[in-house]
């Protein structure tokens, strides 16, 4: 019995001593599988709308106002009329685009430079017009060009040609849309330097402009040809009827050619004394403006062959399209062709809108920056307002007065195109006239 509990109590010892080896074993660790990613198939992005924002489209320009100072009666009417036609001509065009609208009113010079001022500064005060345009006369632009740059006035002159006007009396608030009698008398000089000619005589207007042009003519001529020699001058008022005791007198002196510097309210009489005494038969003469059909054709049959001459516009040159429509477009609203003024009111017109519209608003100051180097489309052309001093790069077209059958008046032949940039003063020559 005691042996059968000795065996008990020895099974139930090694039983113990298995189950506590058990519990202290160290568990199995299972080596954990790693698990696979599923690699998402890709959504394609919704690319969402974005909902329009409205925008207020700038407000439209205010009608522009100009005020236009000219000479509407007497000899030189006829010039200032062909430039307001010009004028009108492209407002018509403008305004119908509806970009901006353009509205003048015009004043009467007289030719004087006390009315002209004082007609300035009606539209001015009176009137209140955002920008002066004018005029014909020299000594007129540049007094009206001092009260512009008192006033801070823009002023576009469209015929006047005196050099100084932005050269060396020249200034922020006063532009030009004409050639000059710097880029005239330096076409001129060059012309005549070609020729064997060296003795000279010159007449003329005396008042700025006759001056300026025949100072450029020569100051030019010097430069090319240094051995011509000037025999003398003569100078006559402004307008002075009877031209032919001036032209007797220099014929005697025996000259080689003849300059003559001669301006709006002259140009029909200097032509018709010439073709009465026969003179351009004889004397090689030149005369700025003496190929402008406006006034061969006013003159007819009194208009002498023969005449060299220097435009920056003629109606039938250059042929192309630009300027046929051009042509076609005045003739047809005033029933004859544009001549040199025409032609300068037309794009001032056009370099007025184009500037006010880059401005964005109708602002002096913000007008006359944006007109600074612009380029505008003409029938000439593409034409820059010279940033520098406020010039029209325009080119100069030389020719001689000559009869053909496809027109009863004279016209210019033997054409050669001088380009604005050649006969243009360097800006270094505008800061050292201006003493800037």
């Amino acid at each position: 019995m005691e042996k059968k509990l000795s065996v008990l109590r020895v099974v139930g010892v090694v039983v113990l001593i298995s189950l506590v080896l058990a519990a202290c074993a160290t568990p199995a660790v299972e080596t954990p599988v790693p698990a696979v990613e599923e690699t998402p198939t890709p959504v394609p992005a919704v690319e969402e709308t974005p909902t329009p924002v409205p925008t207020t489209p700038p407000p439209p320009l205010r009608p522009i106002k100009v005020g236009i100072i000219d000479t509407y009666s007497g000899p030189p009417a006829a010039y200032c009329e062909d430039a307001l036609n010009g004028f009108k001509l492209a407002l018509e065009e403008i305004n119908a685009e509806g970009d901006v609208t353009i509205e003048f009113v015009t004043r009467d010079t007289k030719f004087e430079v006390d009315t002209g001022l004082e007609m300035a500064r009606e539209l001015v005060m009176v009137e209140e017009v955002d920008i002066l345009v004018g005029t014909i006369s020299s000594g007129v632009a540049l007094a009206v060009s001092q009260y512009a740059k008192e006033e801070q006035i823009p002023l576009i002159v469209w015929i006047s040609k005196s050099e100084n006007i932005t050269g060396a009396q020249g200034h922020r608030y006063v532009f030009s849309t004409g050639e000059n009698t710097y880029m005239a008398g330096k076409a001129g000089g060059n012309a005549l330097s070609q020729q064997p000619y060296t003795k000279y005589w010159i007449g003329g207007d005396d008042y700025e402009y006759g001056h300026a042009i025949a100072d450029a003519a020569w100051r030019n001529l010097q430069e090319l040809k240094p051995d011509v020699e000037l025999l003398g001058e003569s100078w006559w008022t402004v307008g002075e009827p009877d031209l032919v005791p001036y032209l007797t007198a220099l014929r005697a002196a025996g000259p080689d050619a003849v300059i003559f510097a001669t301006g709006g309210a002259s140009m029909a009489n200097i032509m018709k004394a010439v073709h009465s005494t026969g003179m351009a038969e004889e004397v090689p003469i030149w005369i700025h403006t003496a190929t402008d059909h406006a006034v061969l054709s006013r003159l007819g049959e009194e208009a002498p062959v023969g005449v060299m001459g220097t435009m920056d516009y003629l109606f039938y040159y250059p042929e192309t399209a630009a300027n046929r429509a051009f042509v076609e477009a005045f003739e047809e609203a005033y029933g004859q062709p544009p001549g040199f003024p025409a032609f300068h009111g037309y794009m001032t017109a056009h370099f007025i809108a184009d500037a006010f519209i880059k401005a964005g608003a109708v602002d002096r100051e913000a007008f006359i920056d944006a007109l600074e180097g612009l380029k505008i489309d003409t029938p000439v052309g593409e034409v820059e307002m010279r940033a520098c001093d406020h010039q029209a790069v325009l080119p100069i077209y030389m020719g001689v007065t000559t009869q053909t059958p496809d027109y009863d008046f004279l016209i210019a032949t033997d054409i050669v195109t001088v380009p604005g940039a050649d006969v243009m003063p360097s800006c270094e020559e505008i800061e050292a006239a201006r003493g800037e």
